[in-house]
């Protein structure tokens, strides 16, 4: 940075642990995102956008919590010094993490999802939409010293939807594969049990933790008076859908858009 030759005004951090293992999450979620915090300020920068997650709300993996912790850091260096500001971007689901059973489902296998499909939901959000929201965060000063969380347009998905826009888009009758979430629960209980007999194991439980939060757990904003996730109270934004992102993958396959190590299906 410093043989840029200018003064940095503003940072936009959208560093995030590939793999959202537990030492890889601590290094980059928490400890280089705030490198970037600590080299934009010495470098001029007075205000930090940072790219979080909706679902730091309900902190269950270290990822989430290597999140939280840098949050609270960014928030109290702004609380510190009058000249420095900060936006919190906690987006919900994105559409490519959604998009990895179109191929399948279009080779005619089932849809996969766990109990009833109905067990939580998301208003996902394009990459496109998203980064045009967090051009607001530079640029708006309603954005500033906040916590935004933010999903895309209309209303919220579960994965049965998710599954029925699909059938509807290929033209197929619609097929689903239910699995019960006990099965993940067992996994995880198993891999728990391993990890105090082989601590290198550590990743792998977590990653069965990882799968096992987003199979269960919604993408939407928790409600502080009732504990419920709340499809209303989750702001919309963008003008994307879901099912647009779907037809053009059936089109155009999943190009830019891999999953890679997050990968599920």
């Amino acid at each position: 940075m410093k043989n840029l030759g200018f003064p940095i005004d503003v940072v936009v951090s959208c560093l995030a642990s590939r793999s959202g293992g537990v030492k890889d999450s601590w290094k980059i979620d928490y400890e280089a995102t705030k490198n970037s915090l600590v080299a934009g300020k010495k470098f001029g920068a007075s205000h930090f956008v940072l790219l979080s997650a909706i679902c730091v709300q309900k902190p269950l993996l270290e990822f989430q919590r290597a999140k939280l912790k840098f949050e609270a850091e960014l928030m109290k260096e702004a609380g510190e010094d009058d000249r420095f500001t900060y936006s919190i971007v906690r987006p919900t689901a994105f559409f490519k993490s959604l998009g990895g059973q179109v191929e399948l489902v279009k080779d005619g296998k089932p849809y996969v999802m766990f109990g009833d499909g109905k067990l939580c939901a998301c208003k996902p959000i394009s990459e496109q939409d998203l980064a045009s929201f967090i051009a607001d965060c530079v640029l708006k000063e309603d954005k500033i010293n906040r916590v935004l969380p933010i999903g895309g347009p209309g209303k919220a998905l579960t994965p049965l939807e998710q599954g029925e826009i699909l059938f509807k888009l290929i033209g197929k009758e619609p097929k689903f594969l239910k699995v019960p979430i006990g099965i993940m629960d067992f996994a995880i209980g198993v891999l728990d049990f391993l990890v105090k007999i082989f601590p290198p194991m550590e990743d792998a439980a977590e990653f069965g933790k990882i799968g096992r939060y987003y199979a269960a757990e919604s993408m939407l904003i928790v409600d502080p008076e009732t504990g419920e996730y709340s499809a209303e109270k989750t702001p919309s934004y963008g003008n994307d859908t879901l099912e647009e992102f779907f037809a053009r993958v059936l089109r155009e396959g999943m190009a830019g858009q891999e999953l890679g190590e997050q990968s599920i299906f």
